[in-house]
């Protein structure tokens, strides 16, 4: 079970930036499932999901969101945005959450190794873990 933080380019342009996010050919990229975005609001917080197959790119093109990934009975955190622009690739069976840190909202892009799968996946309530989002 690994977690992985990949820094990505951002091409600077004048009418636009152009922001990185993967190819095949990628570290740590092993199949194509789907692509999903999520929008988080500011100072919201989702957790806590695990994926029993699923494993997960996380991308943030918009504002900034902290991760929270619980592993070997410890937290490791992340937090990207354009600021810390780059790829987390996430192994199957790790516990994991997240906050939005920018007004009014964050975007999350996932591109996941498999299709949503309602029995794969397992959800807890946010007081399940005792970690401090402040």
């Amino acid at each position: 079970m690994n977690i992985n933080f990949y820094p990505l380019k951002i091409i600077e342009n004048p009418k636009g930036n152009v922001l990185h996010a993967l190819k095949k050919s990628d570290k740590n990229f092993e199949n194509f499932g789907e692509a999903y975005f999520s929008e988080i609001n500011y100072k919201e917080i989702k957790a806590w999901k695990y994926h029993n197959e699923m494993k997960m790119n996380f991308f943030v093109p918009f504002g900034k969101i902290k991760f929270v990934f619980f592993i070997n009975n410890e937290y490791q955190e992340f937090i990207i945005g354009k600021e810390n622009y780059g790829r987390i690739s996430v192994d199957p069976k790790i516990w994991f959450g997240f906050q939005g840190l920018q007004n009014p909202y964050s975007l999350l892009l996932n591109v996941a190794s498999i299709e949503h799968n309602e029995e794969e996946v397992f959800t807890k309530e946010l007081n399940s873990f005792k970690y401090n989002w402040k």
